[in-house]
């Protein structure tokens, strides 16, 4: 990774694309202190950061309400039962992860990163084993959460078309060592991109060519 300089504004949604490999989720790690840069600097000014990763990560002997608890430092029901609500899993406070779908644990992975109380929340391919359907879905929460939650959000992706369904900025990361080789800003929106707009469509085949 070399010469990586990116700044997230408040509010705001920015995708990574770019090939297997290429440092995608080493920028997240690096940017949430799981790991230690060995040069350059990350300045946090967001303070709490939300981290979604690939896997769901609950604790298999806990509800998913206790799940959702443990990320915070006290026990605030309303806001625990606010999060199931608004991610739309209201009546399955009590069931433990292994009675739970894909789509609905990643759900209440969501829930719990919000709940730890982040200004920017990272999210590591979370949809990737979910089919289409779901994944437009969870999408679609992903937008609600900027709405509704003003948070800032790092969305990492292998799926070209999710980044501008979803994103104010698309961020395209070359082969190791990793740089970012296009930026691509995109009109804000409280909705979901039709990719089969024109537009989408040429930025969508030029994000694919510098991948490939």
């Amino acid at each position: 990774m070399t010469n990586i300089n990116l700044e997230i504004a408040g509010k705001e949604i920015v995708a990574i694309v770019g090939p297997s490999g290429c440092g995608k989720s080493t920028l997240l790690n690096l940017i949430a202190g799981l790991i230690k840069e060995d040069r350059g600097k990350i300045d946090n000014q967001a303070g709490k950061i939300g981290y979604v990763f690939q896997e769901d990560r609950l604790l298999p002997w806990l509800t998913v309400y206790e799940n959702i608890r443990v990320a915070g430092e006290k026990e605030d029901k309303d806001r625990i039962h606010e999060l199931i609500h608004k991610m739309k899993l209201k009546g399955f406070e009590h069931y433990y992860p292994a009675q739970l779908s894909g789509g609905m644990r990643q759900r209440y992975g969501i829930a719990r990163a919000l709940y730890y109380g982040s200004s920017l929340l990272l999210m590591d391919e979370p949809f990737r084993s979910l089919d289409y359907g779901l994944r437009l879905e969870m999408l679609k929460q992903v937008k609600e959460i900027w709405k509704t939650e003003y948070t800032s959000v790092i969305f990492v992706t292998h799926d070209i078309e999710e980044a501008l369904m979803v994103a104010d900025r698309v961020l395209v990361f070359g082969k190791r060592p990793s740089t970012i080789i296009k930026e691509v800003r995109l009109p804000q929106t409280e909705q979901l991109r039709m990719v089969e707009e024109e537009m989408l469509v040429k930025v969508k085949a030029e994000i694919r060519e510098l991948i490939a």
